[in-house]
């Protein structure tokens, strides 16, 4: 269908989409998850076209991962089918279980194709059923006493996708025509990488020219160079703070200065670390969405339960600007906070701040 961003669709009813599915519950080796089902016959607009996506199962260095038909709406993952899950991963779909609808809502598809789809549901009925996708969403171990593998779009990632270079241009052509980022952005991303590459990992001897960065960034009012190191020795321990933040409050993040003072040679306060795509978001009021307290680790499958939570912010995720090539990254990850790096403020407070939520 070659969606864009903006572009309106419905999602197919569940019969049509599991006449597309193999009885593991996939499409071209993608999972359909089971909290899927509950947007069969809601329509959306186009969020990012998925044609592209970042690797968090093997961390590759040298690109991203390709992958055909592939969309974004604005649909999280609920965790419900896995265990409690709470990273609200964004949900890809394939083109095959989506329609495109005119924005006065009526179908775009024609009658004939209506009609070999139901045709195909008939032949095709007994691939997979509902079950099956509810059962393919883990695999119990085989050695008593061993927890259970989960199975989802996150740890399944590179069965589904292929390896992409940074340098393929087709790419970018894809992310401006898709209308996933502007001209302008781009252009940013390709300044900052160039910069980065010449000058930017030049440690004492580029400190000069991120000056100069930082000043040329404060006259447009950009973001600082975000590579910096943080300035806790070796050794010593990083520091905490506990606010009991909860879902709904408002707080401030602090300024990239102050989170430096908490961080660790390698970037991480108590282990995690504070990542270059949070540079953009310090300075601004945001609001609190969730506490993250457990995780899938995308690698193992296994659930991952941390020691001290991390605070999840509405619409505050990964704009991926600064991720050594995979510039433009439609994924949208959400961003994980230390309480340390951030402050509460008041309803009053925001009410005039045009960075609110």
């Amino acid at each position: 269908m070659k969606l864009r961003v903006g572009d309106w669709v419905e999602v197919r009813c569940k019969e049509e989409i599991l006449c597309t599915l193999d009885k593991r519950g996939r499409l071209e080796e993608l999972p359909f998850m089971p909290q899927m089902f509950q947007y069969c016959g809601q329509r959306f607009k186009v969020y990012k076209r998925a044609h592209k996506t970042c690797d968090t199962v093997y961390y590759a260095q040298g690109g991203g991962r390709r992958l055909s038909n592939g969309i974004h709406l604005e649909t999280r993952c609920d965790g419900d089918a896995y265990g409690g899950c709470q990273a609200a991963c964004l949900i890809f779909w394939k083109e095959a279980w989506l329609k495109r609808v005119s924005e006065n809502g009526s179908s775009t598809e024609s009658s004939s194709h209506v009609q070999s789809r139901q045709g195909d549901h008939a032949v095709n009925k007994a691939c997979c059923t509902e079950d099956d996708v509810r059962a393919n969403t883990r695999t119990e171990n085989q050695m008593a006493g061993e927890e259970a593998r989960y199975i989802c779009q996150a740890t399944e990632l590179p069965n589904f996708t292929s390896i992409l270079p940074w340098w393929d241009l087709k790419q970018y052509v894809e992310d401006y025509t898709s209308g996933n980022s502007s001209l302008s952005r781009l252009f940013s991303g390709f300044v900052y990488f160039g910069y980065y590459k010449l000058l930017g990992n030049r440690c004492r001897s580029a400190l000069p020219f991120h000056w100069v960065y930082d000043r040329f960034q404060s006259l447009r009012g950009g973001v600082p160079y975000p590579r910096r190191s943080g300035l806790i020795p070796v050794g010593q321990p990083t520091p905490a703070s506990t606010l009991d933040l909860q879902p709904g409050e408002l707080v401030r993040v602090k300024s990239y200065k102050e989170i430096l003072a908490t961080l660790d040679p390698d970037n991480k306060n108590r282990g995690l670390c504070f990542d270059k795509e949070l540079v953009p978001f310090c300075g601004g009021i945001y609001r609190v969405r969730s506490r993250m307290n457990k995780f899938i680790n995308e690698k193992t499958g296994m659930m991952s339960t941390m020691k001290t939570p991390a605070i999840i912010m509405e619409n505050v995720w990964c704009q991926s600007r600064y991720s050594t090539c995979r510039l433009g990254c439609p994924r949208s990850i959400y961003s994980w906070w230390r309480e340390i790096w951030l402050e509460r403020v008041s309803e009053t407070t925001a009410s005039g701040n045009e960075e609110t939520m």
